[in-house]
C-alpha cells in the first residue's frame, strides 16, 4: 500500500484551515462585492474567472510550497528508500493542478444546466447569483462527502479498476448516447419536497422562503436551487472518481475541486450566451472522462504504478484545447443548414 504524502489525522487542520478560507471568500462575495441583486455583466464575469483562477493557482504555490517543508522534515517519509522531498512536492503541484483542469472543465457540463434550470424557473438574470451562490455552499457539502467516501474505497485495487471502468463507459456514453432532456418537475427530490411543503406560484424577489397565511411556503427560485443541488450530485459521481483517477491524495482532490467549483458561477455568467457556439467540447469532455479512466485501469499497470502526472495534465489540457478550437473553426449548423449564432 503507497504511503500517503497528507495523512488524515495530521492534515485535518490544513483541511479546517482550507474550508474556512473558502467559507471567507464566499461570504465576502455575497456581503460586499455582490450585496445588492443586479445581472452581472460579461467584463464583470470575466474578470471574476481571471480572479478565481489566479486564487486556485496560488492555494497550488502555497500547498506546494508548505509540501516541499512538510516533506524534508517528515522522518517517515524521509527514511523510505529512494524518496526525493523536491520531487514528491512537484508531483503535488502536478497533481493539484491536473485534478483542477480536470474539474474545471467537466464543470462546462454544469453551466449548460444553469442554461436550462433558469430559463425553465424563469429565474431573473439579477437572482441568479444567489442562486449559483448557495448552490456552492451545498456542493461544498456534497463533495466532502464523495471524496471521503472515494478516500475510504479508493484504497482496494478492485475499486480503483471498477472507477476507470466506470469512466470510460460514461465517456463513451456522453460521446454516443443523446442526452435526455432536463425535466426539473419529474425529479423525485421535487416531488417529494412539494409533498411536504407548499410552494408559491409566482417569484417572491429573492427570497427562497416566505409566509402564506402563516404557513410557510417554499418559491420557486428555492426549487431551481433544490434542482441544481440534485443535478450537482450527479456530476459528482463522475467528477470525484475522474481526480481520484490522477492523485490518492484527498487533500489534493478536495481542494482541487473546490478551487474549480468556485470559479463556475463566474464561468457561466461569462459563457452561458455562447455556450452553443462549443458544440465539439462535449466530445472533448467524454474523452477525458475515457482517458483517465484507462489510465486508472491499463497505464499506471504499464508506468509501473503511476502514468506520469505531467504528462496526463499536458493531454487533458490538450484535449480541451483541440475541442475549443474546433467549435469555433467549424460553427454547428442548425436544422436549416446555417450556422448557430
Amino acid at each position: 500500500m503507497a504511503v500517503s504524502l497528507f495523512p488524515f489525522v495530521e492534515s485535518l487542520w490544513l483541511y479546517g484551515a482550507f474550508t474556512a478560507f473558502v467559507l471567507l471568500v464566499l461570504l465576502l462575495d455575497l456581503g460586499v462585492f455582490h450585496r445588492r441583486a443586479h445581472v452581472v455583466s460579461v467584463r464583470e464575469a470575466t474578470a471574476w474567472s481571471l480572479a478565481w483562477v489566479v486564487l486556485s493557482l496560488f492555494l497550488n504555490l502555497v500547498l506546494y510550497q508548505y509540501a516541499r517543508w512538510k516533506f524534508r522534515a517528515d522522518p517517515r517519509l524521509t527514511s523510505l528508500p529512494g524518496f526525493d522531498p523536491a520531487a514528491a512536492a512537484t508531483q503535488v503541484f502536478w497533481e493539484f493542478l491536473g485534478g483542477y483542469v480536470t474539474e474545471y472543465s467537466l464543470s462546462v457540463d454544469n453551466i449548460f444546466v444553469f442554461v436550462v434550470v433558469f430559463r425553465y424557473f424563469a429565474v431573473p438574470a439579477m437572482y441568479q447569483h444567489r442562486v449559483l451562490f448557495y448552490g456552492i455552499l451545498g456542493a461544498l457539502v456534497f463533495r466532502g462527502l464523495f471524496i471521503a467516501a472515494g478516500a475510504f474505497l479508493i484504497r482496494f485495487h478492485l475499486v480503483v479498476i471498477a472507477f476507470g471502468v466506470f469512466l470510460i463507459i460514461t465517456g463513451i456514453r456522453m460521446m454516443f448516447v443523446p442526452e435526455k432532456p432536463l425535466e426539473p418537475h419529474r425529479n423525485p427530490i421535487i416531488r417529494l419536497f412539494r409533498r411536504f411543503m407548499p410552494v408559491t406560484a409566482e417569484m417572491e424577489g429573492q427570497r427562497f422562503f416566505v409566509r402564506r397565511q402563516k404557513v410557510p411556503h417554499a418559491t420557486p427560485l428555492f426549487i431551481a436551487l433544490l434542482f441544481l443541488e440534485a443535478t450537482d450530485i450527479v456530476f459528482a459521481v463522475d467528477s470525484v472518481p475522474a481526480i481520484f483517477g490522477l492523485t490518492r491524495e484527498p487533500l489534493i482532490v478536495f481542494t482541487s475541486n473546490i478551487c474549480a467549483i468556485l470559479g463556475l458561477r463566474s464561468m457561466y455568467f461569462m459563457l452561458s450566451g455562447a455556450m452553443a457556439q462549443f458544440h465539439v467540447l462535449k466530445y472533448g469532455l467524454a474523452m477525458v472522462l475515457v482517458f483517465v479512466g484507462l489510465k486508472m485501469t491499463v497505464l499506471d499497470w504499464w508506468y509501473g504504478g503511476k502514468f506520469p502526472i505531467g504528462t496526463s495534465v499536458a493531454i487533458i489540457g490538450a484535449v480541451i484545447g483541440i475541442s475549443v478550437v474546433l467549435s469555433l473553426l467549424f460553427p454547428a449548423r442548425d436544422a436549416a443548414g446555417g450556422e448557430k449564432r
